[in-house]
């Protein structure tokens, strides 16, 4: 799970390029700042990803090779039945799509593995991604083949042996999901590093988005307080990191359960990270003003 200071960061980031006046749209903006944001975790996920499925492939060119022969068999059994033309058009199906398979596998294993240049990881991630649609489509055309052969009592036996092999491709084919989904799949252990980290990149998305929109909820009131306690105040006279850490500090002291001291504290260690030099004894200086506003506090 991203930790609390993880999700603070990208929320000041992500206000800081809204910029909220006059900048971009927040809206719009959400999605290429979360692909720059975890462009990195995203990489290495994918990278993990394709490690995964490169060892889940060793075998099955031994399965597909059993199948292409039995296959071709299977065909030419068939095409003396024109009743059967639903199963000729899937096993013709399955061949173009296993072809179609070892090629998309191909294209991942020449990509580069350690280049870090956005348009290598966005290609290598658009591969994966045409792996598992294509994985998809022939995991449905197996299964009309063989629930198809029930209606077809005579020819069952003849059409075991294809059976048989299309079967053991398709355990390949039933693993592969739990790698493209393993948050559906929290009883494979040894999923466990892929399923953490696309949780985390999921997680760390939603509750920044969360605070962040509580955020812009209540900004009005957010720089009311703020005029209240800055002398002639207003938004656009802030540097917007410092406006960011202010906005954020500011509403979790009046409207979180967030002690102030924590809240400030935090400020200040992202005005460290974010700021300039001024920024760290400007946010402390309003942000305790911010506080002794609220009845019993410091």
């Amino acid at each position: 799970m991203p930790s609390r200071r993880q999700i603070r960061e990208a929320v000041i980031q992500f206000l800081y390029c809204a910029d909220l006046e006059g900048g971009a749209d927040p809206a719009e903006l959400r999605g290429p700042f979360w692909d720059f944001i975890t462009e990195s975790d995203r990489r290495s996920l994918q990278l993990a990803t394709f490690r995964t499925v490169h060892h889940l492939a060793h075998g099955r060119e031994g399965r597909l090779a059993e199948f292409v022969e039995r296959q071709a068999t299977a065909a030419t059994l068939l095409a003396a039945w024109p009743e059967a033309e639903s199963l000729k058009s899937d096993l013709k199906r399955m061949a173009e799509l296993e072809s179609s398979w070892s090629t998309a596998l191909a294209k991942l294993e020449r990509l580069p593995k350690d280049d870090d240049h956005a348009s290598v990881a966005a290609s290598f991630g658009s591969e994966l991604a045409q792996l598992f649609l294509i994985d998809r489509e022939l995991s449905l055309a197996r299964n009309r083949f063989i629930e198809g052969i029930e209606d077809f009592p005579a020819l069952s036996g003849s059409l075991e042996a294809v059976a048989a092999t299309i079967r053991r491709l398709q355990r390949v084919s039933s693993r592969l999901r739990m790698v493209e989904e393993p948050e559906k799949f929290p009883e494979q252990a040894d999923l466990a590093r892929l399923r953490d980290s696309k949780t985390q990149i999921q997680e760390l998305r939603r509750r920044a988005d969360e605070l962040v929109d509580l955020i812009l909820v209540n900004k009005e009131a957010i720089d009311r307080s703020l005029a209240a306690v800055v002398d002639n105040y207003s938004p656009e006279r802030i540097d917007p990191v410092d406006r960011a850490i202010l906005r954020l500090a500011t509403y979790e002291i009046l409207h979180t359960e967030t002690p102030p001291k924590v809240a400030i504290n935090e400020a200040i260690e992202l005005a460290k990270r974010f700021g300039t030099t001024d920024s760290k004894r400007f946010i402390n200086g309003v942000l305790d003003r911010i506080a002794k506003q609220i009845p019993g506090v410091l």
